[in-house]
């Protein structure tokens, strides 16, 4: 499907693998993910892992975090991610869109990267992306002013 995974090339395996019909908890759409992704190479996963980081990491803002604690709030941002690039551009220029998402929205997603690494090295993950998409990492989104 893909070598490399570039920002444009990370969406369009989201929109690859997202099923066609729903998706309660995103399960279609993980499974598909690692099974697209187990066929390898090494690299694109890692590149998977970045991109998915980066667009975690550009959620982590304060005006969507109102009603989600730390975890709650890191998995209604994936589940946001995994809404597709059409909605996670709609929720970064709306804050408004984020409403949306609970805490029940794609905490699977986070470990697609772990999962396939594992499947096709035999070793655990022991990378660190260069953007951590734990909550309040993002010190330019939880800055006042």
């Amino acid at each position: 499907m893909m070598a490399a995974v570039d920002e444009d090339s990370f969406w369009r395996l989201i929109e690859y693998c997202t099923p066609d019909s729903p998706d309660p908890g995103n399960r279609g759409l993980v499974a598909a993910l690692i099974k697209t992704l187990g066929s390898g190479p090494v690299y694109r996963v890692v590149g998977f892992a970045e991109q998915l980081s980066w667009a975690l990491y550009r959620l982590d803002r304060n005006e969507l975090a109102e009603g989600h604690s730390g975890d709650s709030f890191l998995y209604a941002r994936a589940g946001a991610v995994a809404a597709g690039r059409t909605v996670y551009e709609s929720v970064l220029a709306d804050p408004r869109v984020f409403e949306q998402f609970t805490s029940d929205g794609a905490e699977e997603l986070l470990y697609v990267p772990d999962r396939v690494y594992l499947d096709l090295t035999g070793e655990e993950w022991d990378r660190r992306t260069r953007y951590s998409y734990e909550s309040y990492s993002n010190d330019d989104g939880w800055a006042k002013g």
